[in-house]
């Protein structure tokens, strides 16, 4: 049975199991959805209701939280699965990475339909959505900011409200391009040091303990030590997806970006390679470039 005051979450993937977990840990109310039903089913012991459908998910629920893998699976929740499904007045908290463009334009749309929307990008990683320790960024009308502020510090230690609609994506791209260009470098020095013959710990260790290392730098390098990509804390696809929208989002403002560019590129082969879902560090494996 439904209730006005659950909370709605879709999308229990990596981050979103994590912030939904950390939702009915802090207290919360929760129905969710997963197209993938047994990846809810650590969320059913945990207490929350599982829903059949997105639109049974979410149409009861005053706040809807989205985290989804790209703007296709945006596009096709919110404006596919629950059209005219979602209440009057409903607050969806999108924490999906879209391009700026985008995110703009399902905010108008849907206000056309009195639906608000507030973006919420996040920084961590599925071990800190479910420690409560991510970074939020949210874009949007400060009042659905404010709205949304129990639920989203639930789940981080810190939440900055930066702009209108588009910004929070900006902002994100913009940390995900220096997180990829860092994964790549890495790799390629790791590379590079193999084909010298140096032995892998040996350079890996150096650079822990030098000025260069940073804890995300430490995280990867240790993947890349041990040859350890799954289970994924930012799976290949995804960074090749973010790298694209920052490139491509520069273009639009007569931009060029060909660090940036390169490393997607590098992401695009990972990809290609059938690792789109081994974390990103698996760049720092040898491969043939394609084509």
């Amino acid at each position: 049975m439904s209730s006005d005051n659950e909370l709605a979450f879709i999308g229990l993937g990596g981050m979103g199991a994590g912030m939904a977990l950390r939702l009915r840990e802090a207290g919360f109310p929760l129905v969710v959805h997963n197209r993938t039903a047994a990846k809810a089913v650590p969320l059913a012991g945990a207490g929350a209701r599982v829903a059949a459908s997105s639109a049974e998910a979410a149409g009861a629920a005053r706040i809807v939280v989205l985290s989804l893998s790209d703007q296709t699976a945006v596009e096709r929740v919110l404006f596919g699965e629950l059209s005219g499904r979602l209440r009057p007045g409903a607050l969806v908290v999108d924490t999906s990475t879209v391009s700026p463009a985008y995110s703009a334009d399902a905010a108008e749309r849907l206000a056309g339909i009195g639906v608000r929307r507030l973006e919420a990008c996040v920084l961590g990683n599925p071990a800190m959505a479910h420690a409560g320790r991510l970074r939020v960024f949210t874009a949007g009308r400060a009042e659905d900011a404010d709205e949304a502020r129990d639920v989203l510090e639930a789940l981080a230690q810190e939440v900055t409200h930066v702009g209108p609609a588009g910004s929070a994506c900006a902002m994100k791209l913009a940390f995900n391009l220096i997180l990829g260009n860092q994964i790549a470098a890495l790799a390629e020095a790791l590379l590079l040091a193999d084909s010298a013959g140096l032995d892998r710990d040996l350079l890996l260790t150096a650079v822990a303990g030098s000025g260069l290392s940073s804890p995300t730098l430490a995280f990867r390098a240790e993947l890349m030590r041990t040859r350890r990509y799954e289970p994924a804390a930012f799976r290949s696809a995804l960074m090749e997806k973010d790298l694209r929208l920052a490139v491509g989002e520069a273009a639009a403002r007569g931009l060029e970006l060909p660090v940036t560019a390169g490393v997607a590129a590098r992401f695009a082969e990972v990809v290609l390679a059938g690792d789109g879902d081994r974390d990103a560090a698996v760049v720092a494996e040898p491969r043939s470039p394609v084509g």
